[in-house]
């Protein structure tokens, strides 16, 4: 006599559950570094509390502003870039704010307004409930972009590269 549906003793596996980023210092999510939109996008979902919704907007942001952006994930930061061109911007969660960081920002007009020990680097900090203009922060991105980026490349950076454009 054979047994109905469902009502098998052997115990089936539990589906895997993805377990959370662990977050760092300041509440910033540790994500494995990784090119490409996905690794980006785990990131933000991990910001913690109203961070990720400014990691949802500045990214939509930046994908309306720069048609084909290139992205990924190194430091445990989002990076955007122009392919083979270097990376124009990044962000990072600190525990009160979200920092945004022009590698050009020197060379933007208006010049972000946060200050920093490199040259050319300047910072635009993002703070709960604060107003951003977004029509600056648009330009500022178009500009970004434009410009020579930030190569912040390493051989292995390369190899692995290399290794996922197959």
């Amino acid at each position: 006599m054979a047994k109905a549906p469902g009502k098998s003793k052997v115990a089936k596996p539990a589906p895997d559950k993805p377990e959370k980023p662990v977050l760092l210092s300041g509440g910033n999510p540790q994500i494995p570094k990784a090119y490409g939109d996905a690794p980006v996008q785990a990131y933000i979902a991990a910001m913690p509390g109203w961070k990720s919704d400014v990691g949802r907007w500045i990214d939509a942001l930046i994908v309306s502003a720069v048609p084909g952006v290139y992205k990924a994930v190194k430091w445990n930061s989002p990076f955007y870039g122009i392919e083979g061109e270097g990376w124009f911007l990044s962000l990072h969660c600190f525990t009160r704010y979200v920092k945004v960081a022009f590698f050009r920002g020197t060379s933007l007009d208006p010049v972000p307004p946060g200050g920093s020990r490199q040259k050319e680097v300047r910072y635009l900090d993002i703070h709960e409930g604060e107003e951003i203009d977004e029509a600056r922060f648009a330009s500022w991105v178009k500009q970004a972009s434009r410009m020579p980026g930030n190569k912040m490349r390493t051989e292995a950076d390369h190899e692995d590269q290399h290794v996922e454009q197959g």
